[in-house]
């Protein structure tokens, strides 16, 4: 499973961007997908998951209310809505993979090790 993410840029903080996550090599319809976010010297920080069984979704807490997470199996996308940027909020956006067919248990979904396919990552720039 290859993973291409897009979307990231410099943005006003209130502003608003898309990201989105190309996947190729397998069909989403089979994958548990999430994006994380990483900013130097730390780890990587869960922000989103979406289920490939039954489209449930996760968010951390910080992003709550303002990311929205879903898929588009036609295109085999998964695409990170985000608005009402905060400056926090600036950070590498990668998109990661589970297992092809199967499901991260719930204990795990928060977890970037429970993933095994990352994308490249994009930079996302909130100025405040």
């Amino acid at each position: 499973v290859q993973l291409q993410a897009s979307g990231g840029g410099l943005v006003q903080a209130g502003g608003s961007l898309r990201l989105s996550c190309a996947a190729s090599g397998h069909t989403i319809r089979r994958l548990d997908m999430a994006w994380f976010r990483q900013t130097p010297g730390k780890e990587h920080e869960f922000v989103a998951a979406i289920r490939w069984t039954s489209g449930y979704t996760y968010y951390a807490d910080p992003v709550k209310g303002r990311f929205s997470i879903s898929r588009d199996n036609a295109k085999n996308t998964v695409d990170l809505q985000m608005n009402t940027l905060k400056a926090e909020d600036t950070a590498v956006y990668y998109c990661a993979a589970g297992s092809a067919g199967s499901s991260i248990i719930l204990s795990n979904i928060r977890s970037p090790y429970a993933y095994q396919y990352w994308g490249q990552g994009t930079q996302v720039t909130v100025s405040s």
